[in-house]
């Protein structure tokens, strides 16, 4: 299973990077404007605070398939090893068949349904994004989609993984997981509430208490 973090916020990432086993960082367009910085800048640090490692997943932001090649050319020159993310729309799938001819590894993103995103790998997307929460907020059931291109995947492209995205909580992404995804991004939120669970502090303040009351220290003796 791959775990990345979905920001711009270079100090969350070198914050979490060193507790957490991260695969990358996954942006998008509107996290890499909320950091008001360059992509070109966000996505070298970014590389940075994961020591060096790990994958990063950028955005086109054409909306025709020659521009979102040219695109995706320029995002591969630049960074080289990135996931270029797509827009799974009728000129997006264009532009990953050609991209897929390329070697270009690509992620078919804005995915509100599994038929959508089952066309996205067919076309040559190396991975695929569900919103679960989005498709939840629109009447839909996002742990459902995400089951159910779980399914169509292991029947139909198996060399393709879920990257499931879009979550307002650990449950959400836990469901994912259950279902199958081969990855999930997280925001760096999401991923603290994991490890900051209220019960877990309690147990460990307690612990302490009771080996000091005990020894009269906090150190193995």
């Amino acid at each position: 299973m791959e775990l990345y973090l979905d920001t711009a916020d270079v100090g969350a990432v070198k914050r979490l990077a060193r507790i957490l086993p991260l695969q990358g960082v996954t942006t998008n367009p509107s996290i890499i404007a909320s950091s008001r910085t360059s992509l070109w800048e966000v996505l070298p640090a970014l590389h940075e605070a994961l020591g060096g490692e790990g994958r990063l997943f950028a955005q086109t932001m054409a909306n025709n398939a020659p521009q979102i090649v040219e695109e995706a050319l320029r995002l591969n020159e630049r960074v080289p090893g990135l996931v270029v993310k797509v827009p799974v729309t009728a000129e997006g799938l264009a532009a990953i068949k050609t991209l897929k001819s390329l070697a270009i590894p690509t992620l078919g993103t804005a995915v509100y349904g599994a038929a959508q995103g089952l066309l996205s790998v067919l076309a040559g997307a190396d991975y695929v994004a569900p919103y679960v929460n989005r498709i939840d907020a629109q009447g839909g059931n996002g742990i459902a989609t995400v089951a159910e291109l779980q399914q169509l995947l292991e029947r139909h492209a198996a060399q393709a993984k879920v990257l499931a995205a879009s979550f307002k909580t650990p449950r959400q992404a836990l469901d994912c997981l259950l279902a199958g995804c081969g990855a999930i991004t997280l925001p760096p939120e999401i991923a603290q509430q994991f490890i900051n669970a209220p019960a877990v502090q309690a147990a460990v303040v307690k612990f302490e208490q009771d080996w000091q009351a005990a020894f009269g220290t906090l150190q193995l003796e």
